[in-house]
């Protein structure tokens, strides 16, 4: 029991930083959860490709624009090198998310990535069934 306030401060300022490195330090996972994760990161870059090839489709044919102000003139005017560029950066951030997998803050990046990616997958999918449904009512 701490005799006097400082003491007592000290303490509860040594639990904060023992709480914060805590944080930090924590290790996540089993054998079997890194399996369902190696799962997730799979289908977050077979998505990633998806969208590649959906996103140079709809913007070749004029139907949408990039979203990335970053890539918006590489679609335009270098369609393999865009296709590329999205992959290559997207396996440099899964393979960094991957290497501290052990982390939950890497393990919530790999989830945001996959819920991110699975939104653009239905936006993807619900803009083609427009346009199929177009299609068959013209």
């Amino acid at each position: 029991m701490p005799s006097s306030i400082s003491e007592s401060m000290s303490a509860g300022t040594d639990a904060v930083a023992q709480a914060e490195t805590d944080v930090f330090s924590l290790r996540v996972g089993t054998p079997k959860h890194f399996r369902w994760l190696e799962g997730i990161v799979k289908a977050v870059l077979v998505m990633n490709l998806f969208d590649a090839v959906m996103t140079l489709w709809w913007v070749s044919s004029g139907l949408a624009t990039e979203a990335n102000p970053f890539l918006e003139q590489i679609v335009r005017e270098h369609g393999f090198l865009f296709v590329v560029s999205k992959i290559s950066l997207v396996i440099l951030g899964t393979t960094l998310l991957w290497r501290y997998r052990t982390r939950p803050l890497a393990v919530l990046g790999i989830f945001a990535a996959f819920l991110v990616y699975y939104e653009v997958l239905l936006i993807h999918l619900s803009f083609a069934s427009l346009l199929i449904g177009e299609l068959i009512d013209a």
